[in-house]
């Protein structure tokens, strides 16, 4: 099976104090990036798809990662070709450039020449948070989709069972390969990937791996090839835009009230609350 995962490197959302807008701007400069955490765990999945869980140097198929970004993104690939993919892509060009219906045609050019049996993708960026290339892929490719996925049981390669986490439990639906899969956080728990490579008693830790030293300096040898944004998306034209960014008003100050009776007073007179 050979599966493509699309990656986003993304400012690490742990550091949202960080962001700063200037003249209308987001001030990137400090921020630092990692790779978006729900594309990471993309990665895991198709790992766990492609591998003996008990014998994880042994891969079962083809893992290849493609980023879309400047130069400084092949090490988002490279993190990535170190826990275990074997292939990177990166499509050269700027994040400001970019929007997710544009990503998603070009996806699908790239999808043509690669030829996966599958793609892999997180349901989300945890930057524009706008949860739409997927399913933008899957009518572009007119291929089944299946999204929110926290469970994937692989039935040869011909399908696989997916277990979408909707309001109230979980909806398992059945999808023929070639399909496009957008995952949610749960399908890296211990159990939620199943491959017909590994055994039903295996356990993977909970969470994504990491990798050893002997990998990472590994993986500056693995292939790595650059495309150009232009010869996979002839029409370059963004279908979303941002005016500008403002940062919220500041909140003022909480006070202190002696009993309930003057908090309710507030709330009616000053709040307008009640």
């Amino acid at each position: 099976m050979k599966i493509l995962v699309p990656l986003k490197r993304v400012a690490d959302p742990d550091n949202a104090n960080k962001v700063k807008v200037n003249a209308g701007k987001l001030e990137t400069t400090g921020l630092e990036w990692k790779p978006n955490p729900f594309d990471e765990y993309a990665v895991e999945t198709a790992l766990r798809l492609t591998e003996n869980g008990a014998s994880p140097k042994a891969r079962q198929g083809e893992v290849v990662v493609v980023t879309f970004g400047p130069k400084e993104t092949e090490t988002t690939l490279r993190a990535a070709l170190a826990t275990g993919a074997d292939k990177a892509i990166r499509v050269d060009a700027d994040d400001n450039q970019l929007d997710g219906d544009l990503v998603a045609r070009a996806l699908k050019a790239l999808v043509e020449k690669e030829k996966p049996d599958l793609i892999l993708m997180g349901k989300q960026a945890v930057d524009g948070d706008s949860n739409q290339t997927p399913q933008l892929l899957a009518e572009y490719l007119g291929w089944p989709q299946a999204t929110f996925a926290g469970t994937i049981v692989s039935e040869g390669d011909k399908a696989l069972v997916i277990g979408r986490e909707v309001d109230g439990g979980t909806l398992k639906i059945k999808v023929t390969l070639p399909a496009v899969v957008s995952v949610d956080l749960r399908i890296v728990s211990p159990k939620s990937v199943k491959s017909i490579h590994t055994a039903d008693t295996h356990t993977y830790a909970d969470g994504v791996r990491f990798a050893a030293l002997m990998a990472i300096m590994a993986a500056k040898k693995k292939p790595l090839t650059e495309v150009k944004l232009a010869d996979l998306a002839s029409d370059a034209a963004l279908k979303i835009t941002y005016g500008a960014f403002e940062l919220p008003p500041a909140r003022k100050a909480g006070i202190k009230v002696a009993n309930v009776a003057e908090l309710v007073t507030k709330l009616k007179t000053e709040a307008k609350a009640l």
